[in-house]
Parts: structure tokens; sequence; C-alpha cells
């Protein structure tokens, strides 16, 4: 299994477009996840970037580092998203995996927090996420945030 950042000229890029989509999409945004992923690799910006786990050439998992997740807490940055493994590799650890590559990235970029935003209980938890603050949808849905220092794993943060 590898992760590989999704950039122009990879190969993988229309197959990484579909694959965000049918994940995330529904029937009428498709031109919505084409345009965010060609204009994140078209430009040598920090983010934001998406990138693909592998099981050799096929696409089984997926994240994101976002400038916002479509939230209203628009002063955080940046943020996790997208976290997607197929149910036949789930189970395996490969989420961790996808997560830490995530928080890696986000180091590597200058980031010393990374923001999630999700509707699951005890999952993020596991994974040394701390809740945060509520946010708002933009459909009025409230959704907890939260939060991982990235300079150590296990580091506690105030909440607002």
């Amino acid at each position: 299994m590898k992760i590989e950042l999704i950039h122009m000229g990879n190969a993988l890029l229309e197959k990484a477009i579909e694959y965000f989509w049918k994940q995330w999409g529904n029937e009428s945004n498709f031109d919505f996840y084409k345009n965010c992923i060609e204009n994140s690799v078209s430009n040598d910006i920090s983010i934001p970037k998406f990138y693909v786990m592998l099981d050799d050439e096929k696409i089984i998992g997926s994240y994101a580092l976002l400038l916002n997740d479509l939230i209203s807490r628009q002063d955080l940055c940046p943020w996790f998203a997208c976290l997607f493994v197929d149910e036949n590799y789930r189970n395996q650890g490969l989420a961790t995996k996808v997560i830490q590559h995530g928080c890696d990235e986000s180091r590597k970029r200058g980031f010393d927090s990374l923001y999630l935003s999700t509707d699951i209980n005890d999952f993020y938890e596991k994974k040394g996420w701390h809740y945060y603050a509520n946010g708002y949808t933009a459909f009025g849905d409230r959704i907890k945030i939260y939060s991982k220092k990235l300079n150590q794993d296990s580091a506690s943060i105030d909440h607002k």
C-alpha cells in the first residue's frame, strides 16, 4: 500500500477525481470535485492537496488537506478531510496510516495543528484527536470539530 499526492501529469488524476466524487459527492456536483482537484494540482501552493491510497494501481482510499472543509470555522486551517478506505480494506489499520500521512504532510508544509469536522463518535479520539469546538455546515447543521497538535502526538489543547 502506498499513498500518493495527486499532481499535474499524474496518470491517476481522472481516476482520483472520480473516486473522490463517488465517495463524497452526489449526482449534481461532479464538476465541483473536478474543479477543486484540478486547481489543487495546477500550481505549487501548500494546500489544498488531494491524496489517494493505492493497492498496486487500484485506488482504495483517500484524504485531502484543505483550506476549509465547507464549515463555519473559516479561521481554522488546515483541514483533514475526505478520509475514506474501501470497505474490503477496512480493519487493517489503513485509516490510521492515512491519518498519520496527513499529519506528516501538514507538518512538512509548516502547520503545527490540523483540524477535522465529523459526526462520527469515538473514532478520531482513539487516533489522538481532541474535541475542539462545534461548527456549522452551510446547511445549518451543527458538527463537531477536532484538532491534533502536530509537534507532539499526544498534546492536549484548549477547547474553544
